[in-house]
């Protein structure tokens, strides 16, 4: 069923199946009705407050979702926030995104975050404000090319159900949320995708219960990204009972899938992005990366290969004070992706690569390119280089022939600071120059072409 906001949702769902379980999170259920109950209260709580926009660090716990969905219905502007962030990187956040209040399962760090909280929204003459059913998510890419991507829990609730259209989960089934509910592909496809489809949503206990959560919720559906789908197969995690699997927010690799798919589990493959609320094309059978488009969405493509979504429904209203950015991504109505890929004659989708200078990792996590490669350019100087994929890892394309232990070495400090996967542990070596544009830009698509990626 189509739901226009979390509230009918929840108001729905407690009538029709009261005493059904929405949420299971360790030892404890909360039926559909008791949710219901509890963000209505916890709504009427907030409304009293006369806060404008609450910043929630989002854990999945019953106490986030209530917290989210409370904020909502009670007119707050909320603010995705991932817990793992810096202290320093969420003291930036909180007034850019004009949180007056934040909200954390730890009252301390709470308490601690607190002198970083701004004044508010404004009000208007009729005592509401401009934040009502926002809701932001930052984009997953680094630190300075992140955005806030302004949607709503209508766009949301229409994501969830435009996804659920292609790929229905019933009453019976139990969906288990491992992925963060700060990213958008985990809140729409790890929580909603169940809820609104009345099935239960188990909340999985974070990496310590990766593995055992499967053996303890016997879930029959998942959504995960490529790296943790490696994780689960290589440790044996998944249970007799589990039937379907999502997978989005990052290239798979054909062994995984084929090696789900021999487990008995039928696999799906998602595209979507921030902007979009999540999923606008999604695979259903026979081939994963043949994705047929959503129903609520168009898809064309650019004479360059582009791809150029339209949705009205689930569409993002914008980048937070960014209307720069959001003029240049979003024009009618149609968003530029950054994506490239084409439309076969079976009318599904098939994504071939990226036109923007960003990574996608298996991981769902993205490597800006011209800032990492700035800050290669130091330990590098003089040389000619660029960075890009292989097998889901940075590798470095260097022109020359010094030794690779020697170029490993000189990059060894800027590699020490990213995480683990971010790293370059290879070198591809290449005659240059590569080629570069008019202006100077670096011709990506031509140097994976030169190189065989």
């Amino acid at each position: 069923m189509r739901f226009e906001s979390f509230d009918q949702m929840l108001k729905y769902l407690a009538g029709e199946r009261p005493e059904a379980p929405a949420l299971r999170y360790e030892g404890r259920t909360v039926t559909f009705s008791g949710l219901a109950e509890l963000v209505r209260s916890r709504a009427g709580e907030l409304r009293s407050s006369g806060k404008t926009c609450a910043a929630i660090l989002a854990e999945s716990t019953p106490e986030c979702v209530i917290e989210i969905f409370a904020a909502n219905l009670a007119g707050m502007q909320v603010v995705m926030l991932d817990p793992s962030l810096s202290d320093e990187l969420l003291a930036r956040l909180l007034p850019y995104s004009d949180a007056d209040s934040v909200w954390s399962s730890d009252p301390e760090f709470a308490e601690d975050l607190a002198p970083h909280l701004s004044a508010g929204l404004s009000r208007d003459g009729a005592g509401g404000h401009c934040g009502t059913d926002r809701i932001l998510f930052f984009t997953s890419g680094t630190t300075s090319s992140s955005k806030a991507v302004v949607l709503t829990g209508r766009s949301l609730c229409s994501s969830a159900w435009n996804g659920s259209a292609k790929l229905p989960l019933t009453t019976d089934d139990t969906l288990l949320c491992v992925l963060p509910l700060a990213h958008v592909f985990g809140f729409v496809c790890g929580l909603l995708w169940g809820l609104s489809c009345g099935a239960c949503v188990a909340l999985g206990t974070g990496p310590r219960g990766y593995v055992s959560d499967f053996g303890l919720y016997k879930p029959t559906a998942v959504s995960l990204v490529p790296l943790l789908l490696g994780f689960l197969l290589k440790n044996g995690a998944f249970n007799p009972e589990l039937r379907t699997l999502l997978i989005g927010a990052g290239d798979c690799p054909a062994e995984l899938i084929g090696a789900a798919k021999s487990k008995g589990i039928s696999v799906s493959f998602g595209y979507g992005l921030t902007e979009t609320s999540s999923g606008v094309a999604i695979s259903t059978s026979g081939d994963p990366y043949a994705m047929e488009i959503c129903p609520d969405d168009r898809i064309d493509i650019a004479e360059d290969g582009e791809i150029l979504i339209t949705a009205p429904t689930c569409m993002m209203q914008g980048y937070y004070k960014d209307p720069a950015s959001t003029a240049e991504a979003l024009s009618g109505g149609v968003l530029k992706s950054g994506d490239l890929g084409y439309i076969g004659e079976d009318g599904r989708l098939r994504i071939t690569g990226r036109k923007k200078d960003v990574l996608a990792l298996p991981d769902g996590t993205k490597i800006f390119l011209p800032e990492y490669e700035a800050a290669l350019a130091g330990p590098l100087a003089g040389s000619e280089f660029a960075v890009d994929l292989r097998d889901g890892r940075p590798v470095l394309i260097f022109c020359g022939d010094s030794p690779k232990e020697e170029i490993i070495k000189i990059i060894r400090p800027v590699m020490d600071e990213l995480p683990r996967g971010q790293q370059i542990t290879d070198v591809i070596f290449t005659p240059g120059p590569l080629p570069r544009t008019a202006t100077g830009k670096l011709k990506r698509w031509e140097i994976r072409q030169k190189v065989g990626l």
